[in-house]
């Protein structure tokens, strides 16, 4: 069993007081910590970012894409590697992905589409990402506890972990870059660099607008530590660009005025009107909720729940609770992979402080628990999507793969075209891409339908289809692939 107390001779430092420097950046060995060279983290890293891109590769190729996001992210970020406002036509002609959601950050991929322009350069940013953060939570571990072992572990553990592989499951989010962001910010308060903490905490409110409050739960770690002036200046910060966001940014951008997403808490699913309360008092009432919240701290045999750092959690789970999208509830999707960093940061700081508990049962389950932790990770990682990976069928190509590829190739380079999930990302690269039902006052030059998914009702005539989209306009056949079809304007 791994000690998380004792590591090798060269590795048991334990950790002095915190540093006051400040700065993001720090050597092998600062302030008496324990040495944990980069190397042996960087080698994990670069294994699990091979297999979450491995997984996305596979999962693009055979036109698994699970939802439109994909497709969005890419005609945003397209834009913007063109020097062009990120207009994201599946939303509505001529939208201003800025309205919707303010995710200014994914500007940054830019250079990268200069020089490999796909949605796999997405894929391929979101792996890299994500198991960037595992470098920093493997060595803060290692730093922190004096223990490779427990650094190595934890890396694994980690790098395993259920938000982050349904993440990858979910192609493409702008949290990608929230999650390593987050561990560096944890990383710091960890080890006293409250400088640091707000520098590394600050970019977060322009990956999405609800990380403002995010940043603010960081102020408020802030004062926790003692920090009171830093915390509340943060604090404020945090708070003050959620609302200038949301109230002001978004509604600016938004052709309706306003920011959308207050109906996923006004509005029940049926759509009818709730008041904040009833959303408030209904916050607990599903399953799933609780599923969710058990496994985020199980994953840490619940030790992470003494440490203030899960503190950062509680904006992301606030406003999901309050959702009444059952997508915000469960394990599912991309929500979670933000929480991983913090509950596994937090584990770490629960680990050193139960150290000096004057209970003896409780220092025991401190020194069993990142093995624990570990062996949890590897028996639930038997039940999640990596494990595709090592099944032969994944990899093999299948009828309905070459099916979709001649739909794909029916609608010409440079044409419009109205379409469903399936065949989204593999047309946005050189096609204008609208989604279906959504190309109000607009007649595009080829409809291509999945008829049996992608997230729309299953089409039985796509000529009446086409008619009922676009009365102004004929659409014939030009290409029927087993459940594709493709129709070109008359």
């Amino acid at each position: 069993m791994l000690d998380v107390q004792n590591g090798s001779a060269s590795d048991a430092a334990e950790p002095s007081a915190p540093e006051t420097d400040g700065g993001p950046t720090d050597g092998s060995s600062p302030g008496g910590l324990a040495a944990a060279p980069v190397r042996p983290y960087a080698i994990l890293a670069a294994v699990f970012g091979a297999l979450y891109f491995l997984y996305s590769w596979v999962q693009y190729e055979r036109f698994r894409t699970p939802s439109w996001d994909l497709g969005i992210f890419e005609q945003s970020v397209r834009a913007y590697a063109g020097l062009r406002a990120p207009i994201v036509d599946i939303k509505g002609p001529g939208f201003l992905i800025l309205g919707d959601h303010f995710s200014p950050v994914t500007a940054l991929l830019a250079p990268l589409y200069w020089v490999w322009s796909s949605p796999l350069a997405l894929l391929f940013a979101q792996a890299a990402l994500f198991a960037a953060s595992a470098v920093v939570v493997g060595r803060t571990a290692q730093q922190v506890l004096g223990s490779r072992a427990a650094g190595i572990a934890l890396t694994v553990a980690y790098g395993l972990s259920w938000g982050l592989q349904e993440a990858v499951k979910s192609d493409f989010h702008e949290i990608a870059f929230a999650v390593p962001l987050l561990a560096l910010t944890c990383r710091a308060l960890l080890l006293g660099r409250w400088t640091a903490a707000v520098g590394w905490s600050m970019p977060l409110v322009l990956v999405k607008e609800d990380m403002g409050l995010t940043v603010a739960m960081v102020g408020a770690v802030l004062v926790v530590k003692g920090q009171r002036r830093l915390g509340a200046a943060l604090a404020a910060f945090g708070t003050a660009f959620f609302a200038l966001t949301v109230l002001v940014l978004i509604p600016a951008a938004s052709r309706v005025g306003q920011y959308d997403y207050w109906a996923k808490i006004e509005k029940s699913g049926d759509g009818s009107q709730v008041t904040f309360l009833d959303s408030l008092l209904g916050a607990f009432q599903h399953g799933e909720k609780w599923e969710m919240l058990l496994f985020l701290v199980g994953v840490t045999g619940f030790l992470c729940l003494r440490s203030p750092l899960m503190l950062l959690v509680l904006p992301t789970l606030g406003w999901r609770f309050l959702s009444h999208d059952p997508n915000h509830w469960g394990m599912l999707w991309h929500y979670n992979a933000i929480l991983m960093p913090v509950v596994f940061l937090a584990l770490v700081d629960a680990v050193r402080a139960v150290r000096t508990s004057p209970r003896p049962w409780l220092v025991a389950y401190g020194k069993a628990a990142v093995p624990v932790v570990t062996a949890i990770a590897l028996v639930h990682a038997l039940d999640m999507p990596l494990r595709e990976l090592t099944r032969p069928e994944t990899y093999r190509t299948d009828a309905r793969t070459l099916d979709a590829r001649r739909a794909v190739a029916a609608v010409p380079a440079g044409a419009s075209v109205e379409t469903n999930v399936t065949l989204m990302a593999h047309l946005t690269g050189d096609h204008t891409v609208y989604w279906v039902g959504g190309a109000q006052g607009v007649n595009p030059d080829y409809l291509a339908f999945d008829t049996s998914s992608g997230w729309s009702q299953p089409v039985t005539d796509p000529v009446g289809l086409a008619s009922q989209l676009h009365p102004e306009a004929r659409y014939a056949v030009t290409e029927q692939a087993g459940q594709f079809v493709v129709l070109k304007r008359q």
